[in-house]
C-alpha cells in the first residue's frame, strides 16, 4: 500500500543577512560584510578578485539580489551572480556584468547550463547606470521555466524543454554565487580592452538579498515533491508564468535592448540552431 506523507511547503524566506545567509570563499580580505549584515562588497584589485556563496543549497526558487556594479572604467573586469551546482554535468543559471571603459555601457550576459551543456547566452544592454545606484537582479527558477528579471522586468524567459530532449536543471540543487575577477582577455570588446590597474581597487556592492526558494539539505526539499496547492502569493512563483503583461515588457527589452541572442547566430550552429530555439515552448 503506497503511504502519501504531506510534506508542509517551507521555504528559504531570508531577507538579507549576508552573516546568516552567505560565507566569503575567496579574497584574502577583499570581501567584506558591512552594516550588521546589510551590506556585502567585493573588490578586484591586480593581485586577486573576491568571491561569496550561499551557506544553503536550493532546488527551485525565486532570488533576488540587488547590486550596484563598480563604476567608471571597469574595462576588463566581470562581475559574476549565478546558481550552480557541481559536477562535469553541472546545472547553471547566470548573470554575468561585462565591464566598459567610461561613458560605455556595461553588458548583461545571460546563460543557462543543463546537464553541463550551456551555450544559451543572450546579452542585453541596460536602460540605466548600473553603477549609480543599486538595482534588483532576479532569478525565477521552477520546474517549467526559468525567468530573468531587472527590476521587475522580465528580460529572458527559459522554458523547460525536456520534451523535445533540451536538458533543463531541475534535479541538482544549487548554490548562489557570486565574484568579481579580472577577465581582461575576454571580457571588454573580445579582450581588445584590457584593465587599467591604476583604477583599481574595483568594487562591487550586494544588499538586499531575498530567497523564496526550497532549501536542499540532507538529501531532501524543504518543499513538498509535489506542486504546492497553497493559494498563499509567497508561493506562487513554484508555478509562476509571464501574463500577458510582463511578456509584452520582455518583448519591449528584447527588441530594444539586446544585443546578442544564440538563437540567431546561424553562423555559430551551421548544422541548424538549438531545437529549443525554433520550438514554441521557449522564448
Amino acid at each position: 500500500m503506497l503511504i502519501s506523507v504531506v510534506v508542509s511547503f517551507l521555504m528559504a524566506a531570508s531577507a538579507g543577512n549576508f552573516n546568516q545567509d552567505f560565507d566569503i570563499t575567496w579574497g584574502d580580505g577583499r570581501a567584506k560584510i558591512l552594516d550588521n549584515g546589510e551590506l556585502l562588497t567585493l573588490s578586484l584589485d591586480k593581485t586577486s578578485g573576491s568571491g561569496f556563496q550561499s551557506k544553503n543549497e536550493y532546488l527551485f526558487g525565486k532570488i533576488d539580489m540587488q547590486l550596484k556594479l563598480v563604476p567608471g572604467n571597469s574595462a576588463g573586469t566581470v562581475t559574476a551572480y549565478y546558481l550552480s551546482s557541481q559536477g562535469p554535468t553541472h546545472d547553471e543559471i547566470d548573470f554575468e556584468f561585462l565591464g566598459n571603459l567610461s561613458g560605455d555601457p556595461y553588458i548583461l550576459h545571460t546563460n543557462v547550463f543543463g546537464q553541463g551543456k550551456g551555450n544559451r547566452e543572450q546579452q542585453f544592454y541596460l536602460w540605466f547606470d548600473p553603477t549609480a545606484d543599486f538595482h534588483t537582479y532576479s532569478i525565477l527558477w521552477n520546474p517549467q521555466r526559468i525567468i530573468f528579471s531587472v527590476d521587475g522586468t522580465p528580460i529572458r524567459e527559459f522554458k523547460n524543454s525536456e520534451s523535445i530532449g533540451v536538458p533543463y536543471p531541475k534535479n541538482q540543487p544549487m548554490r548562489i554565487y557570486s565574484s568579481l575577477w579580472n577577465a581582461d582577455d575576454w571580457a571588454t570588446r573580445g579582450g581588445l580592452i584590457k584593465t587599467d590597474w591604476t583604477q583599481a581597487p574595483f568594487t562591487a556592492s550586494y544588499r538586499n538579498f531575498n530567497a523564496d526558494a526550497c532549501i536542499w539539505s540532507s538529501g531532501a526539499s524543504s518543499c513538498s515533491s509535489n506542486t504546492p496547492t497553497s493559494t498563499s502569493t509567497s508561493t506562487d512563483w513554484y508555478s509562476q508564468e509571464l501574463d500577458s503583461t510582463s511578456q509584452e515588457r520582455m518583448k519591449w527589452v528584447q527588441k530594444n535592448y539586446m544585443i546578442y541572442n544564440y538563437c540567431t547566430d546561424t553562423k555559430r550552429f551551421p548544422q541548424g540552431l538549438p531545437p529549443e530555439c525554433t520550438a514554441t515552448t521557449t522564448s
